[in-house]
């Protein structure tokens, strides 16, 4: 059952970046990610309090981390990929993705005491190197500006550290509460930050690529995508991450269904060696059936 839910995480996550793709014709980066935070925490608002109203109001002491992790997954780590995507390729934003999972791990170990196997070493490396064969044709190909990496690192620094302090601070409250206030808080700090960046490049047109965008975006990806991490990260927040490995498989499917981008033969032994990875490290379980 786990197997199946974190597959489908990573098809739904995968599947943002298609969406942002068709948003992006009709608005800026950083304008499309605030509008998308904005509109999820204000609906998930009404629906928890005004609406549903069984949810609890978060005490003095859940506010810090709220805060906190609003700052690191959505303003932070999720803006910061936006903004990226002006300056970096989407094949080099595919490989630090893969990053994310080392970094957790390390940070488990250092801020968890959670020990990481050898197997879960291994695994990790051999997935890290799929993708890496995926995605080396578009970054030998195309220009990467300093900025841009620095950036798109902060990003998964910042996902990284919010996948565990979620884990440490060991909120009471229901996820969607936290994702509640998570991406209100996160959406409201973008705002004076998109309009510093984006002052002399913001556009909007009004159309049914917008609209179909933020519709996914919204209901799709920040609202039921981001309840079942925060549940995959209460399990285990090294093994949650690691599914990120399978993200970029999942969206060169997509977006050759939806973008008509060509399957490559790189992208085939990618797949090959990113599930041998999941395998390795646990998180992809084949169990014969027991016999009778």
């Amino acid at each position: 059952m786990k197997t199946v839910m974190g597959l489908f995480f990573t098809f739904l996550w995968s599947s943002a970046a298609i969406a942002t793709k068709f948003g992006l014709y009709s608005t800026t980066p950083m304008v499309l990610a605030t509008t998308r935070f904005l509109i999820a925490g204000i609906l998930l608002f009404l629906y928890v309090y005004l609406i549903n109203r069984k949810y609890p109001w978060p005490k003095s002491q859940d506010w810090r981390p709220l805060i906190i992790l609003g700052l690191l997954n959505t303003t932070f780590y999720l803006g910061a990929t936006f903004w990226a995507l002006n300056y970096v390729s989407a094949g080099l934003f595919n490989l630090f993705v893969t990053t994310n999972p080392f970094m957790v791990a390390i940070l488990s170990y250092l801020w968890l005491k959670r020990k990481v196997s050898l197997k879960e070493w291994i695994g990790m490396l051999v997935a890290a190197i799929g993708l890496l064969i995926a995605t080396w044709p578009s970054i030998s190909s195309s220009k990467v500006s300093g900025s841009g990496l620095l950036i798109l690192g902060l990003g998964m620094v910042s996902m990284s550290i919010g996948s565990v302090y979620y884990k440490k601070s060991n909120l009471s409250l229901p996820n969607i509460v936290i994702n509640t206030w998570q991406l209100f808080i996160g959406g409201v700090v973008l705002i004076p930050i998109s309009y510093i960046l984006e002052k002399d490049s913001y556009f909007i047109t009004l159309d049914y690529y917008l609209l179909g965008s933020l519709i996914w975006l919204v209901f799709i990806i920040s609202i039921a995508t981001m309840l079942l991490w925060f549940y995959l990260l209460k399990q285990d927040a090294v093994r949650a991450n690691n599914w990120l490995f399978m993200t970029p498989i999942f969206g060169y499917v997509l977006a050759a269904i939806f973008l008509n981008e060509a399957i490559t033969m790189n992208d085939f032994i990618a797949t090959i060696l990113v599930v041998t990875g999941l395998l390795l490290s646990g998180n992809l379980a084949i169990r014969p059936k027991k016999s009778p």
